[in-house]
């Protein structure tokens, strides 16, 4: 079956950094464009940050331009969310998602994780 399944989450410091891996069972993830997304309780799911397929190019929301990055290891079937200078309003839980093509909403992503929880807290 396909599958994507999240790891890496936990409790850090304001400041502190995190990396979120992403592994995929069932196809290859270079073979598709992997967006990251986040969700608090009462709020939509929103995109993060999000890679090609085709030539590697990588999008970022406003919001986490200059601290995050999204990066593959192909050779790990993985997508790994760097996350750097974190702030309390990061918190979330944090979910990867396979597309056939680059989008930003949710609603183009067809295979979707559990969610790691990520918690940014003092």
């Amino acid at each position: 079956q396909v599958q994507l399944v999240e790891s890496g989450g936990g409790l850090v410091q304001p400041g502190g950094s995190l990396r979120l891996s992403c592994a995929a069972s069932g196809f290859t993830l270079d073979d598709y464009a992997i967006g990251w997304f986040r969700q608090v309780p009462g709020k939509e799911r929103e995109g993060v940050a999000c890679i090609s397929s085709s030539d590697g190019s990588t999008y970022y929301d406003d919001s986490v331009k200059g601290r995050f990055a999204i990066s593959r290891d192909n050779a790990k079937n993985t997508v790994s969310l760097q996350m750097n200078n974190l702030k309390p309003e990061d918190t979330a839980v944090y979910y990867c998602a396979a597309s056939r093509v680059v989008a930003r909403s949710p609603d183009q992503y067809g295979y979707w994780g559990q969610g790691t929880q990520v918690t940014v807290s003092s």
